[in-house]
Formats: C-alpha cells, sequence, structure tokens
C-alpha cells in the first residue's frame, strides 16, 4: 500500500487522537517517577543535597510542571518528525522540478493515482506543457525572424555587389535602385510588425471608448486605390458600435485584416466588412479555398499558405499575428474559419464599455 499524503495525515491524526487522552496519565506517571527517583537521589550523602531536597518538597508545584513540560517538548518533537514524514512525498515531487530548465523542459512526472499529490503533479505536468509549448514558439518566432531579416539583407548584399562590379546603363541603375527600394521596404515592414507585436504584448497604455466603425471606415478610405488596382469590390456594412481600447491598436488591428483580405483575394472578387454587435468586426475575402486544419496557423507569425497574391506587397506573414496580440491585448477574441465561398472569414469579438 502506498503511503499517500491523505493516508500520513489521516494516521497521524488517529494517533492523536489515540495518546492525546493518554497525556495526563503519563504525566502523572512520570511525576511519581521523578518524584521516587528523587527520594532516592536525596538519600545520597552529599554535602547540601539534603537541604535541596527539603526545598524541592516545599514547592509541591516543581515537579508537575517538570513533567508537563517533558510531555510537552516530546509531543513537539513528535509532531515534527510526524508532520516531516507527512509532508516527504511533496519533497520528491520537488526534487525533478528543482532541475527543470531550458534544455529539459520535455521532462514530465506522469504520476498515478487520484490522490492530492497526483492531481498536483497532473498540473504541473500541464503548465510544463504550456511553459514547454511557449519556449518552443519563442524559439521558433526568434528563428524564422532571423531568417525573414536574413534573405532581404542577402539580396540587398548581392544587388549592391552586382552594382560595384561592373558599370551600369540608365536602365540597369534605375532597376538596380527599384529592387533595393523594394527589399528595403519590406525590410521596414518586417520591423515594424516585430515591434507591434511586442508593443501588443506590453498590453494597453489607455482605456478609452472608441467608435470602431468610424474606425473601420477611416481605414477603407485609404485602401480604396489599392482594391481598384486589385479588382477587388469592398462592400461595407457598418452599424455604431463602441469598444474600449486604443485608437492607433485598432487602427492597425483593421488594417492588417484589409490588407490581407485585399492581398489574399482574387482578381474580380470581394470583400465584405460588417461592423455591428457579436462579433464586433468581420472581415470576409474571396480568395482561394482554404483547408479547415490550416486555419489555426495562418495565426503563427510568419505563416504564409499560398503565394497567389492578387498584390504582390512582399508581406512577411505578420499581418493575423499581430491582429491576434491586438485583440488579446484589448481583452477580445479573435477567431477564423474558411468562407463559404472561398477565401477566409475572420471575427472579432471586443468588449464593450460598461
Amino acid at each position: 500500500m502506498s503511503w499517500t499524503p491523505r493516508r500520513r495525515v489521516l494516521l497521524l491524526g488517529l494517533l492523536a487522537l489515540l495518546v492525546g487522552p493518554l497525556l495526563p496519565t503519563v504525566g502523572a506517571w512520570l511525576s511519581g517517577l521523578i518524584w521516587d527517583r528523587g527520594q532516592q537521589l536525596c538519600d545520597l550523602p552529599v554535602p547540601g543535597l539534603l537541604d535541596a531536597c527539603g526545598s524541592v518538597r516545599q514547592s509541591a508545584f516543581v515537579l508537575p510542571v517538570a513533567a508537563v513540560l517533558i510531555v510537552t517538548v516530546a509531543a513537539l518533537v513528535a509532531l515534527w518528525f510526524g508532520a516531516a514524514w507527512c509532508l516527504r512525498p511533496l519533497r520528491y515531487l520537488a526534487e525533478p522540478i528543482r532541475h527543470v530548465g531550458p534544455q529539459n523542459l520535455g521532462h514530465r512526472i506522469r504520476p498515478q493515482g487520484r490522490d492530492e499529490l497526483a492531481r498536483l503533479a497532473r498540473a504541473i505536468d500541464e503548465m510544463m506543457e504550456r511553459v514547454s509549448a511557449g519556449y518552443e514558439g519563442q524559439r521558433r518566432f526568434a528563428a524564422n525572424a532571423s531568417h525573414e531579416l536574413r534573405t532581404p539583407l542577402a539580396v540587398q548584399r548581392t544587388l549592391i555587389e552586382v552594382g560595384m562590379s561592373r558599370s551600369l546603363t540608365a536602365e540597369q541603375l534605375e532597376l538596380l535602385t527599384s529592387q533595393l527600394l523594394e527589399t528595403n521596404e519590406r525590410n521596414e515592414r518586417l520591423i515594424e510588425g516585430l515591434l507591434a507585436l511586442s508593443d501588443c504584448d506590453q498590453g494597453l497604455r489607455s482605456r478609452t471608448p472608441q467608435r470602431l466603425d468610424d474606425i473601420v471606415g477611416s481605414v477603407l478610405t485609404g485602401y480604396q486605390d489599392r482594391a481598384r488596382e486589385s479588382a477587388v469590390t469592398i462592400d461595407t456594412h457598418l452599424a455604431p458600435r463602441v469598444v474600449v481600447g486604443e485608437r492607433v491598436l485598432l487602427e492597425r488591428l483593421v488594417t492588417n485584416l484589409v490588407e490581407n483580405g485585399i492581398k489574399y483575394n482574387r482578381p474580380g472578387g470581394s470583400l465584405t466588412i460588417t461592423v455591428g454587435g457579436t462579433p464586433a468586426l468581420s472581415v470576409v475575402n474571396t480568395g482561394q479555398p482554404v483547408p479547415a486544419e490550416a486555419v489555426a496557423g495562418l495565426f503563427e507569425p510568419f505563416r504564409r499558405l499560398a503565394q497567389d497574391r492578387t498584390s504582390h506587397g512582399g508581406g512577411a506573414g505578420l499581418g493575423l499575428a499581430i491582429a491576434r496580440s491586438i485583440t488579446q491585448a484589448h481583452d477580445g477574441i479573435i477567431a477564423a474559419r474558411p468562407a463559404e465561398h472561398g477565401g477566409l472569414r475572420v471575427d472579432v469579438e471586443l468588449p464593450a464599455p460598461p
């Protein structure tokens, strides 16, 4: 039989119930034993001992007090070791946790049974799963960011080396500078996206009521020309809707969803944007069909579904990741699913002011 913490505590409590009523009897017996041994000690022919024994006999409370002190100390020592015995499984549990680090995040306790210690160990295993997933996500994010930055930097270096290796005509020089400018703009967008993710992780600086329909309207005004160039029709259904948050971040949220809706659309497609009650914001585009199992991965940084876009803007795959971070910073929920006629539907739920 395994001695679980509950059984250990029950056994210690049972012993306390059995021994507790016997403590007065033990104290009386100990007091009598001290008296008998004291009488024998007083009969020894030692100078001054007889006077000391007389003083003790005159103080009737000395022997009972001494017996109570001895019994109390013995009981405390027994309780100390009993408590240590009951908590020993926790020490066994703490030992492997003490050595957990970045190199062995895969360690799991995997307890057996249903007692409190097993539930605690299972909760620790679940926590380690979340920590491991977060650590792996951060590691993958850093690796992807390094790769995304390394590629355009290598392209820039190659273009500069080509320009320095030989004389260029005016047309070649114009082509070279345009390619360098495009690569530089892509780096700027990537760095801006990384900074946006970092800002969202730090939370909101202020929370004020914002008209979401006004924000969507102002963002769409700046994308009318891009939508016409991509042959995408924008349909809007904007009802008054007030949310609490930062206007700059909410504008970035709407901008990312609108930009993705145009970029991943098809010529002659449509982009439908709805602002209402629940969800607060809905963006639906008519791009290529999106597999349902691939939708969750689209919110991961640097994750792209396909390369055929109506607008080759050189995105870094941070649009939906930033949108998710902004939504979470506003205590909201963002969800996506394949649209009915191809493309993607993204719904954003944001809390209304109290």
